[in-house]
Parts: structure tokens; C-alpha cells; sequence
């Protein structure tokens, strides 16, 4: 059964999600990553065994059949080898990434490639470790790189952790293995730890390939993922992380249970079954994206041919420099005039220039999407 994401709006409203509750009823969302897509029914078959068999206490504190299924998806959507022996479960990839940050990393500065995710902006200073933004450079295909440079400076001047997002959010970047290896390389000299937040890996699009940070062969590597963006389940709260050092797998499992909390029974039970019987459906979903990458592209030309926006390779979510149509902040002026809520390019990296750029969620059906350009255009073309 394919991915259905022709809901209506009245449809995904009664949902009482965030995505579709947090404007008034007249505003059009495209901002927050969720998919406006039926569930997985692979998934809603899991949730209902669960909760018919009265599974809705307190997660085990291992789940062999998780690392087991995460392994076999990784293996054969990936490419990836995971050892099951090094899979942790945790709340979400946020509650991950800063629980590896405060039990591995060394007291020292964070750096995050941006624009960035705006919770790991706003979670790693609560680590007590200074964040340095180090904003990505555009390589000789226009393409978003990592500017390896920098973040050598980085390094020198004393930083000791990266959070890398592969493939990266909001630029939908596919990094390639001789990137992947540059950066190994960089945090081997320096004594770097490398975090990656691989969520997105099993929405890359025709065309590009994902590469585990962790086949670099790093030794100190650490990945966070989950099937939360796949398939469309980030309030089910399961997030697995895996470590390349057993030392490093008994550190996180070693800590007190309440440093490491939030996984839920039904989580678990619908992360197995996304990762063991949701191949099908996924695929329907990275079919259904990359036509509306190609209808996206046909919209701006056609409505706001100065936008500027390198297509993505991965993910479901636009970066789009609004500048040409002047205006300092594009997404207020989205909201107010065109009815319509994008992303605000300043929270992906506050202070460095982003401010006229927007995120736009294509997550959704092709008519909302045309409805979503043509709103942007009422609000930035006068």
C-alpha cells in the first residue's frame, strides 16, 4: 500500500497536531517537519496489538528486537552494518544527542555547521559547552558543503564536539563519502568527537545516496536516528543511538535511568514495525517527494522565479533565499499577508544573515503545495 497524502485541511486539523493547531484556522502550515500523510499501516497495526495486549507501562531498559530491527533496516536501506550490541534506545534524537554530548564529549566548545535545526541551537548551551556556529560554505556546483576550514579553526582554537546532520536540515544536503572521510580526518587530528544526527537518512531522494557518517571508520563516532521522520511518528518517542566503541555503549547505558528517559512501549513497537515491514510504504513516500521537489522547483519559476533555492537531495524541506523580493524578515511577511507559516530563516542561526530566508515543509499534497507558493507570492510580490 502506497503513501497517501491527500488529506484535507478539515482532515488534519481534527488531528490536533501541532503543524495544523498553532495558527489561526485561515493560516496555511508549511513550517514545522511533520508529513501531511495517512500513517503507516504497518505502524497503526503495531500500535493497536499493543495496546489490545495492555502494553502501556514503563519501556524495558533493553529492547533486543529494536537494536535487532534497526540493524536490518540499516543494513539494507543504508548500507550500513550496525553492530545490535551497540544500540541504545532514548527518547528522540534532540534527548540523544545531548545525552552523548554530557556523558562522552570533553567540557569544551560545540561546533554546529549552520544553519542548523533550531533546538540543537538551543539545547547544546544547556550542556553547560559553548556553541560556535560555523556557517556552511557553497561549493563549485552551488551545492551547501561544510567549510572544513573553519571548522579546522575551530578545532584548534579548542572545540572538541561537532554535531553533524547527515543529510543535513534545513539544506537537504547529501554529504559524500570524501566529505565524510575530510571531516574523520579533521576530528582525528584534533581529538574531535563527532555526533550525527542520521534521522533523515532514509529520505534521501532519487539521485543521491546516503552515507553513514559511521562507515568514516571513526572510532569515537556516535549516530542518533530514529524513524520519526520517515514515517511521520516523532510523538511516539523512540530514538535509537549507536556507538562505534563498546566503552563508549556502556557509558550511556550506565547512566542513571533518569538522564536517559522518555522512550514509550508504543514507540518501540512502532519503530519495529516501521523498520521491519514499512519498506513498501516508504518507498511510496520517497516517490511522492521528489515529485513534489520537481513541482516546487516548476512553482517558484512559474510564481517567484527570483527565490532562490538549490533543490535538495534528501529530506522534505525547502531552503529558500527570499531576498530578491526585499524585506528584511519574509516569513512574518509570509504570515501576515499571504496567510501562509514557512520557517523563519533567523532561527536556524540567528545573527549571521539568515533572516531573509525561509524553510518550506513540501511534505503534503501537491494541490496544498500550490496553495502555499501562491500565498508566498501574494505576501512578497507587490
Amino acid at each position: 500500500m502506497g503513501a497517501d497524502f491527500d488529506l484535507t485541511d478539515d482532515e488534519l486539523r481534527a488531528t490536533g497536531l501541532l503543524k495544523w493547531q498553532y495558527g489561526d484556522d485561515d493560516v496555511l502550515p508549511a513550517w514545522v517537519a511533520e508529513m501531511d500523510v495517512r500513517p503507516c499501516p504497518a505502524v497503526t497495526g503495531a500500535l493497536l496489538a499493543t495496546v489490545d495486549r495492555g502494553d502501556l507501562g514503563y519501556p524495558p531498559l533493553t529492547a533486543p528486537d529494536l537494536a535487532e530491527a534497526l540493524a536490518g533496516f540499516a543494513r539494507d536501506r543504508l548500507g550500513w552494518d550496525v553492530d545490535p550490541a551497540r544500540v541504545l534506545h532514548t527518547g528522540d534524537v534532540m534527548a540523544g544527542s545531548l545525552l552523548a554530548i554530557e556523558v562522552l564529549c570533553d567540557d569544551a566548545p560545540v561546533v554546529m555547521p549552520v544553519p542548523s535545526y533550531p533546538p540543537f541551537l538551543d539545547g547544546i548551551p544547556l550542556t553547560g559547552r559553548p556553541l560556535v556556529q560555523v556557517p556552511c560554505a557553497t561549493g563549485p556546483g552551488g551545492e551547501p558543503v561544510l567549510d572544513l576550514d573553519a571548522i579546522g579553526a575551530a578545532f584548534a582554537a579548542g572545540a572538541r564536539t561537532l554535531v553533524l546532520m547527515n543529510p543535513h536540515n534545513p539544506l537537504g544536503r547529501v554529504f559524500t563519502p570524501a566529505e565524510l572521510a575530510d571531516l574523520a580526518a579533521l576530528a582525528d587530528r584534533w581529538g574531535v568527537r563527532v555526533i550525527s544526527d542520521e534521522v533523515h537518512a532514509p529520505l534521501v531522494l532519487p539521485g543521491a545516496r546516503h552515507v553513514p557518517y559511521a562507515t568514516t571508520g571513526d572510532p569515537r563516532a556516535v549516530t542518533v536516528t530514529a524513524a520519526s521522520k520517515a514515517f511521520n511518528i516523532p510523538g511516539l518517542k523512540c530514538a535509537q543511538i549507536v556507538t562505534a566503541a563498546a566503552a563508549d555503549h556502556a557509558a550511556l547505558a550506565g547512566v542513571p535511568g533518569v538522564a536517559n528517559h522518555g522512550t514509550s512501549p508504543l514507540g518501540i513497537a512502532a519503530t519495529i514495525a516501521a523498520y521491519r515491514d514499512g519498506g513498501a510504504w516508504l518507498d511510496g513516500v520517497v516517490a511522492h517527494l521528489d515529485a513534489q521537489r520537481r513541482l516546487f522547483g516548476q512553482l517558484l519559476a512559474e510564481h517567484l522565479p527570483l527565490a532562490r533555492w538549490w533543490p535538495m537531495q534528501a529530506t522534505y524541506l525547502a531552503w529558500v533565499d527570499a531576498g530578491p523580493y526585499g524585506g528584511d524578515r519574509p516569513a512574518r511577511q509570509a504570515l501576515k499577508v499571504g496567510r501562509v507559516m514557512v520557517n523563519d530563516g533567523e532561527t536556524f542561526g540567528p545573527g549571521l544573515g539568515y533572516e531573509r530566508h525561509v524553510r518550506v515543509n513540501l511534505a503534503t499534497s501537491a494541490e496544498r503545495l500550490r496553495r502555499v507558493v501562491e500565498r508566498l507570492a501574494r505576501a512578497w510580490v507587490s
